[in-house]
């Protein structure tokens, strides 16, 4: 267990930078700092900007609700367990992806 509290803790450090990330695309996004341009070339480049942003945003929700995810699996006892076939993860996929919940034979098999 003390090899998983050591990956629980890094993966609370990628959950805060993951939220302190997606606060600032959130303010970007709500245009906080700075009102939306006027001009319509100028709304055009923003509104490119914003959807990039959105994006951005939308995959640090899902890599936020990974990492809670593994989190909860390491605080239940069913971490480095395959959630498909309920085999061990190789411990070099969780060094590499501490937030997988599919062995490597699992993931590819379903294209992850």
């Amino acid at each position: 267990m003390s090899d998983y509290e050591e990956i629980r803790g890094n993966l609370i450090g990628m959950l805060e930078e993951l939220n302190d990330r997606l606060s600032k695309i959130t303010d970007d996004v709500k245009h906080t700092a700075e009102p939306p341009e006027k001009d319509f070339a100028e709304q055009a480049v923003q509104a490119e900007n914003d959807e990039v942003l959105d994006f951005l945003g939308n995959r640090a929700r899902t890599e936020i609700a990974q990492i809670k995810d593994a989190i909860a699996r390491i605080d239940s006892g069913h971490y480095g367990i395959c959630q498909s076939c309920g085999e061990p993860i190789a411990a070099a996929r969780l060094k590499a992806l501490p937030y997988s919940d599919l062995c490597i034979k699992c993931a590819s098999q379903q294209g992850c």
